[in-house]
């Protein structure tokens, strides 16, 4: 047996033992906090540390390696689509989270064979993300946390909605990515969250998800906002200037939204709303509201 192989046995029969301790089987009521976490999700990790359980994290996906640097101790476990199987049971978890994708389908497959505890999460839609963090604290065991964070969320949703009540509301598009070109569509917590802030979601006429749209689709609509959270280093407004007359570019209403900060299904949606609030109308709209 070569040494890949010993250590992956080694870790397989590690992971056996944890398994006996905390059987897979029970339901996820009726579990123990989980106190070794594996992520293989941005917007989980994020939730978790926000929560407060960074110390029952054992290992992470890359992604949110790169984007937690008070995790780096951490070791990875692969990326979001191509887990490594030898590196997660080498952290011996009780529990892995996880956003179901096609690709990783057999790998969770695998994992629950094992006798891995392995609770799946879809934060498609605004009420999914919430429901997120609720079960993401009863799983680590941080209810209070969790029901604080989206006990925040609902008010800041309302008094902004409150807030944009009979103001005008401008055609937007948030972009995903500049080329290719993404934008958000209809039927996620993203677009929702537009509405909820006073705006008219023009890529929701694409479609659900984040279509890929044209060029010309965009010139055509004419937005009147653009929310740009491309990565990118060329200025929002300098980029969108050289395509002709676009409202948006006229009126100086193109808006750079840091990547991640409006986009990510995590724990902050309030800060998130506050953003596209401000960039939607202005600062004075939420110069008022509550710290987080």
């Amino acid at each position: 047996m070569d040494s890949r192989n010993r250590k992956l046995g080694l870790a397989l029969a590690a992971l056996a033992l944890v398994a006996f301790v905390v059987p897979a089987a029970r339901a996820e009521g009726d579990a123990a906090p989980a106190r070794r976490i594996v992520s293989l999700n941005p917007s989980l990790t994020a939730i978790l540390v926000a929560l407060g359980a960074s110390d029952q994290l054992v290992g992470v996906d890359v992604w949110s390696h790169r984007q937690n640097p008070h995790l780096v101790a951490l070791p990875t476990v692969g990326g979001l689509y191509n887990p490594s199987l030898e590196a997660l049971v080498a952290a011996t978890p009780d529990l892995v989270v996880y956003v179901p994708s096609a690709e990783q389908r057999d790998f969770h497959s695998r994992l629950a064979a094992l006798g891995v505890r392995v609770e799946a999460f879809d934060p498609l839609r605004f009420e999914d993300v919430l429901t997120s963090i609720e079960r993401l604290g009863r799983i680590a065991g941080a209810e209070a946390s969790a029901r604080a964070r989206t006990d925040a969320v609902r008010a800041a949703r309302a008094e902004l909605e409150a807030a944009v009540a009979g103001r005008s509301r401008p055609r937007s598009v948030l972009i995903l990515q500049r080329d290719p070109l993404f934008v958000v569509g209809g039927g996620n917590f993203i677009d929702e969250m537009l509405a909820s802030v006073g705006a008219v979601n023009i890529g929701a006429e694409q479609g659900e998800g984040y279509p890929r749209v044209s060029l010309e689709w965009l010139v055509a609509q004419a937005p009147e906002v653009i929310l740009d959270s491309s990565r990118d280093v060329e200025p929002p407004a300098t980029y969108w200037a050289r395509f002709g007359s676009l409202p948006a570019v006229a009126s100086g209403r193109v808006v750079r939204l840091p990547a991640g900060t409006a986009t990510l299904p995590g724990p902050a949606l309030d800060e998130a709303l506050r953003l596209l609030a401000r960039s939607i109308h202005g600062d004075g709209l939420v110069a008022a509201a509550p710290a987080p």
